[in-house]
């Protein structure tokens, strides 16, 4: 009897730590820039102004205002200003954190780009998280602004190979992902009128 029940509390331990263990891990499938501007509802260069987290719908959210510096893509859904704010899951409140793997955290004063998706609530999210999110330096050498993708270095599943690996954009002029957010913006444009 004391066998059965060391060995029921022993299986109960270990499902308790195997859904522990996933529970903080996350999972994303690789998208491309492309891939990402279509699934976007704005694309935008903008630069973080604060952070504020609170208990919302049973969960702690981080919520970060940005001024829009430069609109890359817009549709007609998004409800474009000079001014927006990004809901994220995870932060602090009071004694309490909470932690999730993928979401990017901004710093007030930092300059990013973010493909973005209007929310019910009507803030935004950001498309896959960190894939979407793209920190803008100043190359030491050039003087040129590049941007870094946050996934340069966060693994994420490559459908193909079927492999999990970091592979984010790094060192990319700035005008270059530009120019890829918006011949994306017209093909998708343009395949959208043929459908009328």
């Amino acid at each position: 009897m004391k066998a059965q029940r060391s060995t029921r509390w022993l299986t109960l331990g270990t499902c308790a730590l195997l859904v522990c263990g996933a529970a903080n891990s996350t999972t994303l499938a690789r998208m491309s820039v492309a891939q990402m501007a279509r699934a976007a509802q704005l694309v935008v260069r903008a630069r973080c102004v604060s952070n504020s987290t609170e208990w919302n719908v049973g969960e702690i959210w981080t919520f970060t205002s940005f001024d829009v510096e430069e609109t890359w893509k817009a549709s007609r859904a998004a409800n474009v200003s000079s001014y927006l704010t990004v809901r994220l899951l995870g932060g602090t409140v009071g004694n309490l954190t909470s932690s999730v793997s993928g979401v990017p955290h901004f710093v007030p004063g930092e300059d990013v780009v973010l493909f973005l998706e209007s929310t019910p609530r009507g803030d935004f999210s950001i498309v896959s998280w960190v894939q979407g999110t793209f920190r803008i330096r100043r190359d030491l050498r050039t003087g040129q602004q590049i941007a870094i993708q946050d996934t340069a270095s966060f693994d994420t599943f490559e459908v193909a190979s079927h492999q999990f690996r970091a592979a984010g954009l790094r060192n990319v002029p700035l005008e270059n992902l530009r120019a890829m957010v918006s011949v994306e913006s017209c093909v998708t444009a343009i395949c959208a009128q043929g459908t009328k």
